[in-house]
């Protein structure tokens, strides 16, 4: 079994920043990308942004000027940066991993960290 922790949320006022960390563990696997989504109340799951274990990003067009998301592959760590936080930036942020555990591709979800941007 491969296990994702999430760290970083928190309550941030408009225009600041917080950093999100997601660490994997686990099993051996070999990832083909990391990612964060969000979801906020009663709103869908959203992609936010994904990396490859090559370095490839790839963000939703909305968030690609405020957010960052890098990673430590030796760490098996991806974090996102996120500037300039808006309300709307409010949500519960979930990690993802894409990965070969075997000869078999998961996928794995984080539990969760909840971000809140409120003056």
């Amino acid at each position: 079994q491969v296990q994702l922790v999430e760290s970083g949320g928190g309550l941030v006022q408009p225009g600041g920043s917080l950093r999100l960390s997601c660490a994997a563990s686990g099993n051996t696997f070999s990832d083909i990308s990391m990612g964060w989504y969000r979801q906020a109340p009663g709103k869908q799951r959203e992609l936010v942004a994904t990396i490859t274990d090559g370095g490839r990003t790839d963000y939703a067009g909305s968030m690609k000027d405020r957010f960052t998301i890098s990673r430590d592959n030796g760490k098996n760590t991806v974090y996102l940066q996120m500037n300039s936080l808006k309300p709307e930036d409010t949500a519960v942020y979930y990690c993802n991993l894409d990965a070969w555990v075997g000869f078999f591709r998961r996928n794995y979800w984080g539990q969760g960290t909840q971000v809140t941007v409120s003056s």
